[in-house]
């Protein structure tokens, strides 16, 4: 075998290394999340969407817990959470960090079904991005019934994970 030969071998390798890498960098669908809400930097497109504030039963609007971090503002779309199904291109819940000037940047989707729902249809929770939802019991803060729900960090980092309820770089004290 030539040098020559050697070397394409090589950089065909490393190419095959690296689009490996990039496909296993991003769980199939992210970016299908992220294309389908960049429209939704916007609060008035969302609103335009049927995204709306989504408030606790204590009437808390951002949701942050001491020591772990902040979700920040909840914008549901309740045709998406009443329609027990599960499409990374239709997230139920954007979430939005309040900023000190008063604006609401978008950093996170939140995929949201009943769990009566699914399971009716289903055996297994549902999944998304290669991520098992987690299932909030009754009783929840936000006074509705036993639900299976699944943050993704799509516009701003999460030093926990990109799937972790909370993130230690969102805070609530400028809502």
């Amino acid at each position: 075998m030539t040098r020559k030969h050697v070397l394409v071998l090589v950089t065909l390798a490393l190419g095959m290394l690296g689009s490996a890498a990039a496909a296993g960098a991003e769980p199939d669908g992210l970016s299908t999340a992220r294309a389908a809400t960049a429209g939704y930097h916007r609060l008035t497109v969302a609103a335009d969407a049927g995204y709306g504030l989504l408030t606790d039963a204590a009437g808390i609007a951002c949701i942050d817990k001491p020591g772990a971090g902040g979700m920040g503002i909840h914008y549901a779309n309740g045709a998406l959470v009443g329609d027990a199904a599960v499409d990374a291109a239709t997230p139920e819940v954007l979430v939005y960090e309040p900023e000190p000037n008063g604006r609401l940047r978008l950093v996170a989707v939140e995929y949201v079904v009943f769990q009566a729902a699914w399971d009716e249809a289903h055996s297994a929770p549902p999944s998304l991005f290669g991520q098992e939802f987690e299932l909030i019991p009754a009783g929840n803060r936000y006074g509705l019934p036993p639900f299976y729900e699944l943050h993704a960090w799509i516009w701003k980092h999460n030093p926990r994970g990109m799937f972790d309820d909370w993130n230690p770089r969102v805070s609530c004290p400028a809502a």
